[in-house]
């Protein structure tokens, strides 16, 4: 997978489903559209549920 289209991969909450879109970002917790997931901090969380970044898996 090249750069750009890791930049642009959408993730999945493994507890609730709920997607991250880069294309999105996540505008209530202060992430712009355009931030990549490999860009989310690290204390991060899923805005539905509250699941850690690590709770995320790759969409193919």
């Amino acid at each position: 997978m090249n750069a750009a289209d890791e930049a642009s991969r959408r993730y999945r909450c493994t507890t609730c489903h709920h997607i991250y879109d880069p294309a999105e970002g996540d505008p209530d917790a202060g992430i712009p559209p355009g931030t990549p997931f490999s860009a989310l901090p690290d204390d991060w969380f899923c805005p539905q549920c509250g699941a850690t970044k690590a709770d995320f898996e790759p969409l193919p």
